[in-house]
């Protein structure tokens, strides 16, 4: 009996090794199938056309960008392949039009296809935060900076100034330095933060790297512009770490720092 089940056993896994390889190959014919050949119901224009842009993987999405893969190779194979190397939507962001250039079967136009259409959600990320919208918390001017500063491969430096009602006023850039270093200037934080008229101001910078952690630097700035604002009458309200898709603020995670000497 024991031999049997034995044999049972392995004539179910054979079965079940042929389902998988039938799968996955009519998977690769799907992926490799050139755009045009398909269903019209199941192209990706189309599909956005009759359910929207979110009904669309982010493959599919680049793949419209892209229009055209490349001989045996469908425009969605090419996108799952970019995303794949590249680290995700983030990696592609990240990437300079040159950089996409160089890719196979990626030449100028579907490089500046690519940055554009990026650029362009970047810059709709930037004016969804009108001049009513409040940021008293946290949360929310991390989505603002999340988006604004999605992309960059530099460390940069600004801070965003609010009135006295926490309402966003503007945004300012200030430094650009090295992958893992900027220098910043107090006096020029608050120079701009009174041309504002600003009451309070939240910091920002980010780490390229990914890294959410506050640094000793990190720590040691912050505490120095704390005191600067208090001695011209602007609060610093926080100091957010943007890290890619992620973020971290310093009042919720070492308050001390905020605190009156």
């Amino acid at each position: 009996m024991a031999v049997l089940r034995r044999e049972e056993n392995r004539e179910l896994e054979r079965a079940r090794e042929r389902v998988r390889v039938k799968v996955g190959d009519q998977r690769g014919q799907r992926l490799n199938t050139r755009i045009v050949d398909m269903e019209p119901a199941q192209r990706p224009r189309e599909r956005l056309r009759s359910r929207g842009p979110e009904s669309l993987s982010e493959a599919e999405l680049l793949a419209v960008l892209l229009r055209t893969g490349r001989p045996g190779r469908s425009a969605i194979a090419e996108a799952q392949e970019l995303l794949a190397q590249a680290g995700g939507l983030e990696g592609v962001a990240r990437m300079s039009a040159r950089e996409l250039e160089r890719r196979p079967g990626i030449g100028q136009a579907k490089a500046a296809a690519v940055c554009a259409a990026l650029e362009l959600g970047k810059r709709v990320a930037r004016v969804e935060v009108p001049g009513v919208q409040l940021l008293e918390r946290p949360e929310t001017a991390a989505k603002y900076l999340v988006a604004r500063l999605r992309g960059c491969r530099r460390e940069v430096f600004g801070f965003v100034s609010l009135d006295t009602r926490h309402r966003f006023i503007n945004d300012h850039h200030l430094w650009e330095g090295t992958r893992n270093h900027v220098s910043v200037d107090p006096a020029e934080v608050f120079r701009a933060a009174l041309l504002d008229d600003a009451a309070g101001v939240i910091l920002f910078h980010n780490h390229p790297s990914g890294e959410k952690r506050a640094s000793v630097d990190d720590l040691q700035l912050t505490r120095r512009l704390v005191r600067g604002g208090r001695a011209v009458g602007i609060e610093v309200l926080d100091h957010l770490i943007i890290a890619g898709p992620d973020w971290m603020s310093l009042r919720a995670d070492h308050p001390e720092v905020f605190q009156s000497d």
